[in-house]
């Protein structure tokens, strides 16, 4: 399994970005797809969860009315439009699939640097 996520960037705040994530070496339809993220010194958490055909949906706290995740199951591809950005927001951003109720952690790629400044 690879996963290539894009799109990170240095922004300032209130600025937007749209996060992508292209995935190989599975059969992407099959699988609910996640975006977690990362801040240095803190623990990872899920932001947004989308279900495999994209009609159910999770976000944090947080990120809510902000953030829209969405796939297209045609393009192996996940992505992450996020507005409003906060400096709260600066993390490495990945995405990771999830097998039933297994997150398969081990597949995440380098994932995306976001850069929020106040």
């Amino acid at each position: 399994v690879q996963l290539q996520a894009s799109g990170g960037g240095l922004v300032q705040a209130g600025d937007s970005l749209r996060l992508s994530c292209a995935a190989s070496g599975l059969i992407f339809r099959n699988y609910d797809m996640g975006w977690f993220r990362q801040a240095p010194g803190k623990e990872r958490e899920l932001v947004a969860r989308i279900s495999r055909t994209g009609n159910n949906k999770y976000y944090e706290d947080s990120v809510k009315g902000r953030f829209t995740i969405s796939r297209d199951n045609a393009k192996n591809t996940v992505y992450l439009q996020m507005n409003s950005l906060k400096p709260e927001d600066t993390a490495v951003y990945y995405c990771i699939p999830k097998y039933g109720s297994a997150w398969l952690y081990d597949s995440r790629g380098q994932g995306t640097l976001v850069t929020v400044s106040s």
